[in-house]
């Protein structure tokens, strides 16, 4: 009687390759996914306060010293355009070199990360602190106006006139994609014309991104 444990052999050998395959690719759309995802987890964390969970996803001694060096280099430009035309520019701007230490310190917390994340990066002001974000987004509600009468014509019966057509505050245009191999950036921008700045994480491992760097001059 043959035996049949080579043709068994035979069989089982292109399930293994493509068993394999399926591993290699799930593995590489997994690491590719990998920052998008340690993203969307930051944020939450940093939204919801859970230090705990920042700290995984953050390298503060890196970002500490990311904001030290970003926050020099926007006073140092400040107090070049204005330090010959305008004194007080110049007061304030060395004002606010004295006090890097304390801002970095503000912003290298959970509160400041997600200042960072919601588009509200340091600004190098003196005394400066990471705003609370959604705070301009929900404003505390006013009470109701009184009631107008309608207006021959008026198909809206003054409902445009009632102070409730301004227009809310945006949140910041972003954009996020890969900036090298080990590089994640996300860009924030609130308008066309507004200046832009970027949260860059960095790759640690295969699959471990974490907040490393700020890029406050794009």
């Amino acid at each position: 009687m043959a035996d049949s444990t080579p043709t068994r052999r035979n069989a089982t050998r292109p399930l293994i390759v493509t068993l394999i395959v399926i591993v290699v690719i799930a593995a590489l759309g997994f690491a590719y996914a990998s920052p998008y995802m340690a993203l969307n987890n930051l944020k939450r964390a940093a939204d919801a306060r859970d230090a705990q969970t920042v700290n995984e996803y953050v390298d503060f001694p890196a970002l500490r010293e990311s904001l030290k060096q970003q926050v020099t280099g926007l006073l140092t430009r400040r107090l070049d355009a204005h330090g010959n035309g305008n004194p007080f520019a110049a007061i304030g701007a060395m004002i606010g070199v004295a006090l890097i230490g304390p801002l970095v310190d503000a912003y290298a917390t959970p509160d400041g990360v997600a200042a960072l994340l919601n588009g509200m990066p340091p600004r190098g002001n003196p005394g400066e602190r990471p705003p609370v974000p959604g705070a301009a987004e929900n404003p505390p509600a006013a009470a109701a106006p009184a009631p107008q009468p309608p207006v021959a014509g008026n198909t809206n019966n003054g409902a445009a006139n009632n102070g409730n057509d301004a227009t809310p505050p945006q949140p910041p245009q972003t954009t996020a994609g890969y900036r090298g191999l080990n590089e994640f950036v996300v860009t924030y921008q609130h308008g066309a014309g507004d200046a832009r700045y970027s949260a860059i994480l960095q790759r640690e491992g295969l699959f471990t991104w974490k907040l490393a760097a700020v890029n406050l001059n794009e």
